[in-house]
């Protein structure tokens, strides 16, 4: 039988507090400060060059280059982003960026769900075989001449399709959904549903879909940022200018302001300085346009790339 002085003696050490050494009350304040204090650095260098490029972009070309532009933009000037959204092509170029990249997302979300869910199903006939024949692809290529050959065979040079369908399908993403639908959808919560009467496409869309938002969101995010930034494929497989994707008009801009005082509006420039000063100016104009979209819907989608990442890549 427990005495109440033995109650009391097994409660008095939980209530007291725990001592701390000298050196273990410096530490954990010492801790903070070096913590934080990496973590302002590491955001330092990483937010810096993003401000540097704004306020470059508003700034006097000769000013920048002479590394007087440090915190705020002197000679304050929009002729860069005038130049950009006053000129068609760049505007045409942008929606065409949208379509391609809503267009090609929506392509490579669906087959990459579709095929890593068959490939994660142990009951699919010659799984290991096209995970084999995937991953082949990963080490081996045709090359860009074999590429286009096949592209022109099929019909699709000077198409959209051109752009959003050769590389629909990245294998490695497909590893990451396969080993994502191994881990999170059981064997027995398909044989619990099958129970209830559900089909295959039924259990797919829905129950495994609704459970994999991190998956498809993290896949979605890495194709939008894939087709948005992508120029290649444009430049090979594209003859048409009303066609071209935004990096692919921007890139064009950028060289011709930067060989010759022609185009663009510069024709009017009395000297190949002016032009190199326009170029200037529209080299950090055009990363901050074709940049802001991406940074405008990242933040939202953060939390989701981070666990969709974790979950498709590691092993619980």
């Amino acid at each position: 039988m427990t005495t109440p002085t033995n109650t009391l003696r097994g409660t008095l050490p939980d209530l007291a507090p725990r001592r701390q050494s000298l050196a273990q009350r410096l530490a954990d304040p010492l801790f903070a400060v070096v913590t934080y204090g990496l973590i302002a650095i590491t955001m330092l260098v990483i937010v810096y060059p993003l401000y540097f490029i704004v306020i470059a972009s508003i700034s006097d070309p000769n000013l920048v280059q002479q590394g007087k532009v440090v915190l705020l933009p002197k000679g304050i000037t929009f002729d860069g982003y005038l130049t950009i959204f006053g000129t068609s092509t760049i505007v045409r170029g942008f929606l065409n960026s949208v379509v391609y990249t809503v267009v090609g997302t929506v392509i490579s979300v669906t087959m990459i769900l579709f095929g890593a869910y068959a490939l994660a199903r142990k009951d699919m006939p010659g799984r290991n075989l096209f995970m084999i024949l995937f991953v082949i692809t990963m080490f081996f290529d045709g090359g860009m001449i074999a590429r286009y050959l096949v592209v022109k065979e099929l019909g699709m040079l000077d198409t959209m399709w051109a752009v959003v369908l050769p590389g629909a399908v990245g294998v490695w993403n497909l590893i990451i959904a396969r080993t994502f639908f191994e881990q999170n959808l059981s064997p027995e919560l398909r044989e619990a549903s099958q129970l209830d009467g559900a089909s295959d496409f039924r259990f797919f869309f829905g129950i495994a879909l609704p459970l994999s938002k991190p998956l498809i969101v993290l896949m979605a995010m890495i194709h939008i940022v894939a087709n948005w930034n992508a120029f290649f494929d444009a430049m090979i497989y594209l003859s048409d200018e009303s066609k071209y994707p935004l990096q692919l008009i921007l890139r064009n801009v950028l060289i011709q302001s930067q060989a010759s005082a022609s185009g663009m509006d510069m024709a009017s420039m009395d000297s190949t300085a002016a032009a190199q000063k326009m170029g200037e100016l529209l080299k950090y104009s055009m990363i901050v346009v074709s940049t802001i979209p991406l940074l405008i819907a990242f933040p939202f989608l953060q939390r989701y790339f981070v666990k969709g990442a974790t979950l498709g890549a590691l092993k619980s």
